[in-house]
């Protein structure tokens, strides 16, 4: 099944990690399928009532980390981008070589270390293997502080085991994040992009 707003698809089966090659492979072949060419409007309208300014916020996996652009552009202090591609890093310390309130690392998500108010998700998840999905949620609690919150998009549709990207339902997901998180908000998204409407869930958890 093709992924919403993504342009190949994969008749590859991955068994394994995604590893640092496979994503700078992609970066370099132009086929990010995923990015859309600007911040997703759920995590906007989010952030749009999120008033602490200086909190500490990370956004993993960030690809072209058009999120960022948008807090730099609208006050905001603290800002961590982490992503394995170095083409991606590449690009994106150029992109914001003159924001020094947004940091860069070329780093595996689950080897980082940091301490988080907030952490949003934006087509993470999603690239993640289906044996990786608690490991996810032990990670990102693990990087947020008491009462931080996770956030973002998640696909509400199954794309089976062959990927990226990796889809899911409600259920699924509350069952992989309600034992280390309280789940606040999980519902359809009412703002997608048009080619995701209706294939879309918008999240907010809080870590226990």
């Amino acid at each position: 099944m093709k992924s919403p707003n993504t342009s190949e698809t994969s008749d590859e089966h991955y068994e394994n990690e995604l590893d640092a090659s496979f994503w700078n492979q992609r970066w370099q072949s132009g086929k990010i399928g995923w990015d859309i060419g600007y911040a997703s409007p759920p995590i906007i309208k989010y952030m749009e009532q999120y008033s602490e300014r200086d909190a500490a916020i990370l956004i993993p996996g960030c690809g072209n980390a058009y999120e960022a652009e948008y807090l730099a552009s609208h006050g905001f202090t603290n800002i961590t981008l982490v992503d394995i591609s170095e083409e991606a890093v590449r690009r994106l310390k150029e992109k914001f070589s003159n924001k020094p309130q947004i940091k860069i690392y070329c780093e595996d998500f689950f080897t980082h270390k940091g301490n988080y108010d907030l952490i949003l998700e934006q087509t993470f998840f999603c690239a993640q293997v289906l044996q990786r999905r608690k490991e996810y949620a032990v990670k990102m609690e693990s990087l947020l502080k008491a009462g931080g919150k996770l956030a973002g998009v998640l696909f509400g549709v199954s794309f089976g085991e062959s990927g990226p990207p990796f889809g899911g339902d409600e259920k699924e997901y509350r069952e992989i994040f309600s034992p280390y998180f309280e789940i606040i908000k999980m519902e359809p998204c009412y703002n997608s992009i048009s080619p995701r409407a209706g294939s879309e869930l918008f999240f907010i958890l809080s870590k226990k």
